[in-house]
């Protein structure tokens, strides 16, 4: 097959709307009709987890969102409380466990995400996403069951979509905008641990681990709208802040989802005595509301429709007390940090390790920053803008 017409383009009124390719196109249609955006999220999202599995030797998911990932992560084994706040506390596989990761990261963006596997889906991946609300997924092949399952989805409309492991794209890309067609080589350079050698700090330090997180934040970067930048810790990506114009504001949308990502964690919110029956959309707002400054809305008004009892309200000072335990937090930057406020931002959230390209003007001053609380900071030379 060489040509699939799609629902629409980006939006309903955008008819007709098609993908087409000179030679066999890459991807299966096993279930459901995909629409132009769907296809952006998949086939973005592929050659992300399809880098991180090549980089970390480990099965690798992604949750996408208008043709960003809401998360990203590696396979890797959950502790209790990120299962409970995952919504996942029976036996996983490491798939399913990099998709949970992926999609925990943040729940609120990642509703109605489009999921990408490295690795074939399996009956406990499927099982997870048939509980979520998702449109659609991506990967290189299914089970029987799990693909009975997925089939089930949505009233039988789920999308489900094969991809070709063996497919090489074109060296040149093209696209068209206003009438107009772009020509570039492909963005191919390969994100590995010989770009994080060049570490200017004081502090020259890197552990494996967190060698590994700034690996995967910076190959999620590859794939972010710009700017963009990524806190990592334990496997997956905790705040991803994209398309922003200006690099601190992107810092700062990261950071903050970060903070929320760990502040799920506290013991204010895993007591938080919600009603058997409220639903886990429902539970992933309240408490985005709990944690957020709209609290006193929720404490004072129809509380009595989502909990139990009327919980105790997270101070601030109890927020800043808990976030004081967030440690080990690596960050990456898609281009150069113009100013030192970034690293100061990066470190409200626990940031200790850093990637960034390097080559700004004031780099002493980031430099002179990060040797101002320790944080160990690599210059990778290598810029990922991504539009």
């Amino acid at each position: 097959m060489r040509e699939l017409e799609l629902k629409y383009g980006c939006n309903p009124n955008q008819k007709p709307a098609r993908i087409f390719s000179e030679d066999e196109l890459p991807i299966e249609v096993l279930n459901g009709r995909p629409g132009y955006i769907n296809l952006l999220d998949a086939l973005n999202g592929w050659q992300l987890v399809t880098e991180l599995k090549a980089a970390t030797n480990l099965p690798a998911a992604a949750s996408f969102k208008h043709t960003s990932p809401a998360g990203a992560a590696v396979g890797l084994p959950l502790d209790d409380v990120l299962k409970k706040i995952y919504f996942a506390e029976k036996d996983l596989s490491p798939v399913a466990t990099a998709y949970v990761r992926a999609r925990g990261a943040d729940r609120m963006s990642s509703y109605g995400d489009f999921a990408i596997l490295s690795d074939e889906c399996d009956e406990s991946t499927a099982e997870y996403i048939k509980r979520e609300v998702s449109d659609g997924i991506i990967a290189p092949s299914y089970t029987d069951k799990a693909l009975e399952i997925l089939k089930s989805k949505r009233k039988g409309t789920y999308l489900v979509l094969k991809i070709n492991p063996d497919y090489v794209p074109p060296a040149i890309e093209r696209k068209q905008l206003f009438g107009v067609t772009f020509e570039q080589q492909r963005n191919d350079i390969k994100i590995s641990a010989d770009c994080l050698k060049d570490i200017p700090t004081q502090n020259k330090i890197i552990p494996a681990d967190a060698e590994r997180d700034l690996l995967i934040a910076l190959i999620t970067l590859k794939y972010t709208q710009s700017n963009s930048v990524c806190y990592a810790k334990g496997g997956q990506a905790i705040g991803i802040g994209a398309g922003q114009q200006s690099r601190v504001h992107c810092t700062r949308l990261a950071g903050n989802k970060a903070d929320f990502w760990f502040w799920r964690q506290s013991p204010q919110v895993l007591s938080l005595p919600f009603k058997s029956d409220v639903k886990r959309p429902d539970r992933d707002n309240a408490i985005d509301v709990y944690i957020g400054n709209e609290s006193d809305d929720l404490l004072n008004g129809d509380w009595q429709r989502i909990f139990t009892e009327r919980p105790k309200k997270f101070t601030d000072a109890e927020k800043v007390d808990w976030l004081k335990n967030l440690r080990g937090v690596s960050l990456a930057s898609d281009a150069f940090f113009p100013f030192g406020d970034n690293v100061e931002r990066a470190h409200k959230s626990g940031v200790e390790f850093i990637a960034q390209a390097g080559g700004s003007v004031r780099d002493d001053n980031v430099i002179e920053t990060c040797d101002k609380y320790n944080i160990a900071m690599a210059m990778t030379h290598i810029r990922l803008f991504y539009h």
